[in-house]
């Protein structure tokens, strides 16, 4: 297979070479006669009255390359796709509109999803049959890659009118599904509900090893923000105790870098060990505040260790000369999966030296490998346990394992690398930007806080092009028209460096995109933002997306939105809306924890009463810097050393030689306090 790769890549490109996507083009040498996504496909598709074939994947994702090699390489499998399909190639991440859409589809059809993704549709673009991986020969009772579309062929040339008849059901099946999410009955978020969540999280739980469910293991981050924040708020130890133990065994697991820091997407086993291997931005972004969040609370420096490490890791490995943070790293390097990664004992050895032995046992390193024949480096037990049992002395053996790991990385760095996407997503960047101010506060770290202001100009500069707002960025060009995700989160991105810097600045532009968000999302009868924009007509289903995926629920982080700024601007319709849509989800949110943790924390917030906490004047710097120290979960800060005159909330409340301290709800403001502690307690903290 990998002589007709190397042919291949000298022959002629097809249409993907002319893309940005780095996913798209690994396939731009395949013989397949890729179009990318648009309307081109479709129209030919309609003209020559074809199928197609819609294939849907990412470029860090192992069994993408699998099928590529097997299947789409291959000059007789090529040949007769091109010959009774129109085929099309998707970026996920471009284009996660179409994503959603077809994995309903494919989940409906066999009651599960994943990538590759790919799915027979009319030229309507309306699916009716589809799946994930199917393999080169029948394996793994699936049928054969070509058994497959040698069967949707006969059908669509047998079967026409009743393909396009199943089709039509499929497509308002999944609108009907859509719409019935959508209508929940209203339930008030109360300290019940929140203590139901919390419950029925820690029932999920693996209270043994940490983390959610058994293999695969994701790192769920947003649920564990929730049960840190549900122990600051109403003090349960169990929920501490379970988010603190999966931090640690994720931090101490192979799906942590021990060398170069930042995670992997998700462990394949339930004790951490072996990831799968690729990095993806959004993971370590939302990890990031999770981990600020346990350091503030127990102030354990392993914590902030963590953090650190693995900031440097996407300023090493993410960051663009430009100033944005690339999409992943593959899961890949020279074919084989977490080859850039493993040791060998043997070169494990090489590079310890004298104290092999003492520091295989800190890093897990064994003879025959503790995964497919080779290691990964993980810490199966803590440091002081290891010096006990080798007769060493703590400290010294923690400065000769941090040079070892040093001359690991270096000694890793000299192989081939994975391959890294290098598309700029703004919804992915915007979560990373909300990490930094996260690390920036927790730490009490400048050097985040101004690489979080820089990167939000970057942002604004780069994504916002001839009146419109873009999703995806790469040398130089920006395309796609942006999602629901990807302004929700720039809004969320803008609140927290508001109030991080005491700069209103970025709490008018989160209310003037929130207006766009508005004109251009929400459904006003249902009271739910669409995914994509009303002028987006490209897909036959305009979805609304309510539970958490990789990244938050971008009606829940609107919800968020509309309180603060609703609050800030007193504005009760922004305020009405994001009460109506957190009641419509509590009853869902209490069922089902897992998939819907940014809504957890949402109703969280809400169940005490969102508070604004206003401090205009001269003293409202040290007055911050108390408050992000240990201030309330329920509460949003607004701080000006200057006057503000344009938002309704922060008019006359400047005080230039006394510190006065408000604390408001959606209803009205109390009597101003001088003091943070007493501030804390009107907030019902």
């Amino acid at each position: 297979m990998s002589g007709i790769r190397s042919y291949y890549i000298c022959n002629m490109p097809n249409r993907l070479s002319a893309e940005q996507s780095t996913y798209l083009l690994q396939h731009a040498h395949n013989p397949v006669d890729w179009y990318p996504w648009g309307e081109e496909a479709f129209f030919r598709a309609g003209k020559e009255q074809k199928p197609v074939l819609v294939s849907i994947g990412y470029s860090a994702c192992h069994w993408c390359h699998v099928m590529e090699r097997e299947s789409f390489e291959n000059e007789e499998v090529a040949a007769f796709m091109n010959a009774n399909f129109i085929c099309v190639k998707v970026d996920r991440e471009e284009h996660p509109e179409v994503d959603h859409l077809y994995m309903d589809a494919v989940t409906a059809i066999s009651g599960s999803g994943g990538w590759p993704l790919n799915v027979f549709v009319t030229p309507e673009k309306e699916p009716f049959y589809g799946g994930t991986y199917f393999p080169p020969q029948p394996a793994y009772h699936r049928p054969s890659w070509i058994q497959v579309l040698a069967r949707m062929a006969e059908i669509w040339q047998d079967q026409k009118d009743e393909v396009h008849r199943q089709a039509r059901q499929l497509t308002d099946h999944i609108r009907q599904a859509t719409e019935f999410a959508a209508s929940a009955n209203l339930k008030v978020c109360t300290s019940e509900v929140c203590a139901e969540i919390a419950a029925d999280m820690l029932k999920r739980a693996d209270l043994a090893k940490g983390g959610f469910g058994s293999a695969p293991k994701f790192p769920f981050s947003m649920a564990i923000s929730f049960l840190l924040a549900h122990y600051r708020i109403y003090g349960n130890k169990d929920a501490l105790g379970h988010a603190l133990r999966s931090l640690d065994a994720m931090a101490d697991g192979g799906i942590y870098d021990q060398l170069g820091g930042g995670f992997a997407r998700y462990s394949t086993d339930s004790n951490w060990l072996a990831p799968h291997f690729e990095k993806m931005l959004y993971d370590n972004a939302l990890l990031l505040q999770s981990y600020c969040e346990a350091y503030r609370i127990t102030r354990d420096e392993k914590y902030k260790q963590v953090v650190t490490e693995t900031i440097h890791f996407i300023n090493q490995e993410l960051k663009s000369v430009e100033g944005g943070f690339f999409a992943a790293i593959d899961a890949d390097s020279e074919s084989v999966e977490g080859k850039f990664y493993t040791w060998s004992y043997d070169e494990f050895c090489t590079v310890a030296g004298a104290d092999k032995d003492v520091l295989a046992a800190c890093l897990g390193v064994i003879p025959g490998g503790n995964w497919e024949h080779t290691n990964i480096l993980h810490r199966p037990t803590d440091i002081d346990s290891v010096a006990v049992r080798f007769g060493w002395d703590t400290v010294e053996l923690t400065e000769r394992l941090d040079q070892v790991k040093k001359n690991l990385l270096t000694e890793r760095n000299k192989r081939i690398r994975p391959v890294t996407d290098d598309k700029c997503l703004l919804s992915w960047n915007a979560w990373m930007n909300a990490g930094l101010v996260s690390a920036a506060t927790a730490l009490s770290s400048d050097i985040y806080l101004a690489e979080a202001e820089s990167h939000c100009r970057w942002m604004v500069e780069t994504y916002f092009s001839g009146g419109a707002w873009y999703r995806s960025w790469k040398g130089g060009k920006v395309r796609i028209p942006a999602t629901l995700d990807d302004l929700a989160a720039l809004v969320y991105a803008m609140l927290s460096l508001s109030a991080a810097t005491g700069d209103v600045a970025y709490l008018r532009q989160a209310a003037s995109l929130t207006e766009t968000i508005i004109s251009r999302f929400l459904d006003p009868d249902q009271g739910w933002f669409y995914f994509t924009a009303a002028d987006q007509t490209d897909i036959p289903v305009r979805k609304i997306e309510l539970h958490d995926g990789a990244t938050p629920s971008s009606n829940a982080v609107m919800a968020y939105n509309l309180m603060v700024l609703g609050i800030c601007y007193g504005n009760n319709y922004w305020i009405r809306l994001a009460d109506g849509m957190v009641a419509k989800m509590v009853s869902q949110v209490s069922q089902y924890s897992i998939s819907y943790g940014f809504w957890a924390g949402v109703m969280q917030r809400f169940s005490r009463g969102l508070k604004v906490v206003v401090c205009l004047g001269a003293g409202s710097d040290s007055i911050r810097r108390e408050w992000q120290s240990g201030g309330a979960d329920n509460t949003y800060l607004v701080t000006s050393r200057k006057e503000i005159f344009d938002i309704p909330l922060l008019e006359k409340k400047y005080f230039d030689n006394k510190n006065h301290i408000f604390v408001c709800s959606q209803e009205a403001c109390q009597m101003p306090v001088e003091t943070v502690a007493a501030a804390l307690k009107l907030a019902g903290a």
